[in-house]
């Protein structure tokens, strides 16, 4: 017989050595630098995770930040925000081109900078210092300005809720020039200067009035600026019925508190709002949002509004592709996966985990591709029963509920090989972090070696990783059939899509940021 060790296979010799390690100090796969920035946007929310605290967050953020091009830059930001609907990261790297590259920096603004919140945000953190200055410079505060003056008044009182810095604070800080008599009051007015009353815009009017007790109509101002005033439960309704759609999600609980929904017709009107299919597009809602709702919202609230969430849930992931051939989803429950999924943030830390988002990709999938194989996983594939037609929601509770345990990213390719099973499609959705089959004697990683054998039995098979944890390496090389992509929203549900169809190139997810038009 030949010599084993000289004739052996030859697909464990090929495949690709491991470049890193990751934070469990077991062999990964570093991502490029225009990766790793993209995944680190997508996923970073400036919150402690499991295995790294802020600092270095911030630190790895801004260095890959400096190492691309200002454009792929730009093109990241946009991304970001509009795909990823993130806040804080696209502020930050604005922040960032503002300083490399203002003539980019102005190319992209109004489109990352769409609200009041964003707009603080942005000031905020270029006032820290954490991107390299500490005052505006000429280009931006000349954007700022221009963003203040083209507000409409209803934006500009919406932007005046919050601290930290205020509206009044960016005011006082660019000093934009009034272009009409109205809106030098109100720029007045928002910085608590003395102002003609009678010039201001209707809304503030309103407002002063109910204030001051001479109307009972309630104003249609920000939600925030009525909660410390004595409403009746008939008021409240009127808030609620005025409501928009996040601003109904976030506050059931407030609502029904105060009697809101004891008055006829407002909770048949919220419920109709909150499964609104337009509303809950335009509202960008990320699916694990409406998680976060339904684990928070009390007993005491009608179980109509429970089902219309329960229905923009459905919505939210309605995008979820049917996908051609046998498809795995193998969602990581392993103890890492505890960890809030927005990272550990003082006063505002998120109920939703890393485990829970796992399984809300797990059970949409699920929902669309109905002879899908689900195989949660830590040390080893946990047994879990799914019913396809039960609720997403249901089937990620019951996905959630295994957590636990060591993790092991090679175990649900291994339990496929086992089974002489070989899908068209095989989905892992972890945070990366594979440190049991570290001893694993080959120069890659496990699950690399494990997806080789897969590889033999069907040729034509394809992976997808996604990390939802900023941790900057993966357990499978990037490669024409493996697709690494970072983040939480909905929007990795069209990655997928496109990547089972053929429609990404080599460069895969970063290929389709490059493609951003600016």
């Amino acid at each position: 017989m030949a010599n084993k060790s000289v004739f052996a296979a030859t697909f464990g010799r090929l495949l690709p050595n491991a470049t890193a390690r990751n934070l469990a100090e077991a062999k990964a796969y570093a991502y490029s630098d225009a990766h790793a920035l993209a995944q680190l946007a997508m996923t970073g929310t400036f919150g402690d995770a499991f295995y790294q605290d802020t600092p270095p967050q911030v630190n790895r953020l801004l260095a890959l930040a400096e190492s691309v091009e200002p454009e792929f830059l730009a093109k990241t930001v946009l991304h970001v925000r509009s795909k990823g609907h993130m806040k804080d990261t696209p502020a930050f790297l604005l922040a960032v081109l503002a300083r490399r590259d203002p003539a980019l920096f102005a190319l992209v603004f109004n489109r990352v900078v769409d609200s009041g919140r964003m707009l603080r945000s942005f000031v905020q953190i270029v006032r820290s210092g954490q991107t390299g200055r500490k005052s505006l410079g000429s280009r931006p505060k000349a954007m700022v300005q221009a963003w203040l003056n083209a507000a409409s008044d209803r934006v500009l009182l919406a932007a005046s809720v919050g601290n930290d810095p205020s509206l009044a604070d960016v005011i006082r800080m660019v000093h934009p020039k009034p272009e009409t008599a109205a809106r030098a009051a109100f720029y007045a007015w928002l910085i608590g200067k003395p102002a003609d009353t009678a010039a201001l815009p209707q809304v503030v009017q309103d407002w002063l009035a109910f204030r001051a007790g001479a109307t009972a109509e309630v104003p249609d101002v920000p939600f925030q600026m009525l909660t410390d005033l004595p409403l009746t439960a008939e008021q409240w309704g009127q808030i609620a019925r005025k409501g928009s759609w996040q601003m109904l999600r976030q506050n059931l609980n407030t609502f029904d508190r105060h009697g809101a929904f004891a008055v006829a017709g407002v909770a048949e009107h919220v419920a109709q709002v909150l499964r609104d299919p337009a509303k809950v597009k335009a509202a960008r809602v990320l699916p694990y949002q409406l998680m976060a709702t339904l684990k928070a919202l009390s007993a005491r609230v009608s179980p109509s509004l429970r089902d219309a969430l329960h229905d923009a849930m459905e919505l939210a992931v309605s995008n979820v592709p049917a996908l051609q051939g046998l498809v795995a989803v193998c969602p990581d429950v392993s103890g890492s996966m505890s960890s809030p999924v927005t990272g550990f943030r003082k006063g505002a830390t998120s109920a939703v985990r890393c485990i829970d988002v796992a399984a809300l990709v797990s059970a949409a999938v699920l929902r669309a591709n109905r002879a899908a194989l689900v195989l949660p996983f830590e040390v080893s594939v946990r047994p879990c029963v799914l019913e396809p037609r039960d609720t997403v929601l249901t089937n990620a509770a019951k996905l959630a509920a295994l957590g636990g345990g060591g993790t092991n990213c090679s175990a649900p390719l291994a339990w496929l090989n086992a089974a002489k099973t070989a899908p068209d499609l095989v989905v892992f959705v972890s945070d990366n972090q594979s440190w049991v089959d570290a001893a694993h004697g080959a120069q890659a990683t496990g699950m690399m070696a494990e997806w080789a054998k897969l590889k033999e039995r069907n040729p034509r098979a394809k992976l997808v990783c996604i990390d939802i944890q900023p941790y900057g390496t993966s357990q499978a090389q990037e490669r024409e059939d493996v697709l690494n992509i970072g983040g939480f929203s909905d929007a990795v549900f069209d990655q997928i899509a496109a990547f089972a169809r053929g429609e990404m190139g080599a460069d895969h997810w970063v290929g389709q940021i490059e493609a951003t038009p600016l």
